[in-house]
């Protein structure tokens, strides 16, 4: 399947094409997958923070609730 074609696919099946590739990806263990310094840097930086105190985890489900309630704005303004 071409970009094109793809791009002209109605929303919700695009969405499960991102899905089944997604998928497809996470299933290939052939290769190992090319993380950037820079990536690996921040990661690095994070989970020292994490580690020393310095930033708090949040758990999950506050965290989906705080991202559901931030798209709720966005779809819904005031």
């Amino acid at each position: 399947m071409q970009t094109a074609e793809l791009v002209a696919l109605p929303l919700a099946e695009r969405l499960q094409a991102m899905e089944a590739l997604w998928d497809s990806l996470c299933r290939d263990q052939t290769q190992t997958p090319v993380i950037p310094a820079w990536h690996q840097e921040e990661l690095n930086k994070r989970v020292a923070a994490l580690d020393s105190g310095e930033e708090v985890a949040t758990p999950w489900e506050d965290a989906k609730e705080r991202i559901r309630h931030r798209a709720e704005q966005l779809v819904r303004p005031n």
